[in-house]
């Protein structure tokens, strides 16, 4: 996989209001109501992470869950990336019905 010019990362942006591109990667935050919905969202990302092969660098400190993702492999950020990102923001801030 290919990575992508900082000019398409920009504009595959546009999709993904809650992140943001610097250090060469992709940044999400997302908050939770408390810790246990926040490691809930953690195990679920982690079969998509599973599927896709593709872990993210993340951390969470209570209820606020940071996400990086960066293809390692290409030394920067790929549509990979974007398409656990996609994943993640449908757990995380799924649509209302």
């Amino acid at each position: 996989m290919s990575k992508l010019s900082d000019q398409d990362i920009e504009k595959k942006l546009l999709q993904f209001p809650d992140w943001d591109y610097y250090d060469n990667a992709i940044h999400g935050e997302f908050e939770f109501e408390n810790f246990k919905d926040c490691f809930s969202a953690m195990s679920r990302i982690a079969f998509e992470c599973e599927a896709l092969n593709h872990h993210p660098d993340w951390s969470n400190t209570y209820n606020i869950l940071t996400i990086s993702l960066s293809t390692h492999d290409a030394n920067g950020v790929t549509n990979k990336d974007f398409k656990l990102a996609q994943a993640i923001e449908d757990i995380v801030e799924p649509d209302e019905e």
